[in-house]
């Protein structure tokens, strides 16, 4: 999943982002509003962590800008302005949730997860597809007791597709969700991952399949007869 964490200190931005990029996410990092503003306009984001105390723009401000765009990212707002009026103010623009500063990591972890799982429409913390089971929690798939060892760059991909399963994901949504700003891949790199996919996800019943000129989608294997 991608997500902007936007912290104007910077010490607990790093130590934020370094969490978030340590359980597989793309995570890119602004710390003022006015360019928290400017990149949620232009990029997608399945999560927005927004800080309210921030120079140039203040939190509730980019919030009502982001949903007067229409948009429908999860935002998880961070802060020590903490009163009951803030609060319902925050969630009256559309906040998702609220953690006040100073708050346990465990539980900052834990709502992520709660949202990101929301924004994929999804209620249970495991997802099963075909013979393979994705637990949203730990970020690892698995077939029946058997973990699977996947690589870092294909366990994203296989999430992005898993998510969709029998969906086509464009290619370009592809590289967006598995990079921040500072990342780099090619569509060439992509169709690389796919292929060794295939040859993972073969001996459990799935496959990767080609949208041609469009993009992927996960889908099972025929049964052999």
């Amino acid at each position: 999943m991608r997500i902007l964490l936007t912290e104007d200190n910077i010490a607990l931005a790093d130590g934020l982002s370094a969490i978030l990029r340590g359980t597989g996410h793309a995570v890119d990092v602004v710390h003022d509003g006015a360019s928290a503003n400017a990149v949620i306009a232009a990029e997608n984001f399945d999560l927005v962590i927004l800080d309210l105390n921030l120079p140039e723009m203040d939190g509730l401000d980019v919030l009502r800008a982001m949903r007067a765009r229409q948009n429908q990212a999860a935002v998880l707002i961070l802060t020590a302005r903490g009163t009951p009026e803030e609060r319902v103010k925050g969630l009256d623009l559309g906040a998702d949730d609220y953690l006040i500063k100073p708050f346990d990591i465990a539980e900052f972890e834990a709502r992520v997860r709660v949202l990101l799982r929301r924004q994929a429409g999804l209620r249970s913390a495991t997802v099963s597809f075909g013979g393979i089971c994705f637990d949203l929690n730990s970020r690892t798939f698995s077939s029946g007791a058997t973990p699977l060892d996947i690589p870092a760059r294909e366990l994203g991909l296989l999430e992005i597709l898993f998510m969709r399963a029998g969906k086509v994901v464009a290619k370009e949504a592809i590289i967006q969700s598995l990079t921040a700003f500072d990342d780099d891949i090619s569509a060439n790199a992509i169709e690389q991952y796919v292929s060794r996919l295939r040859k993972r996800l073969s001996p459990h019943g799935l496959t990767v399949k080609t949208a041609r000129g469009i993009g992927y989608y996960l889908d099972k294997l025929p049964e052999a007869s």
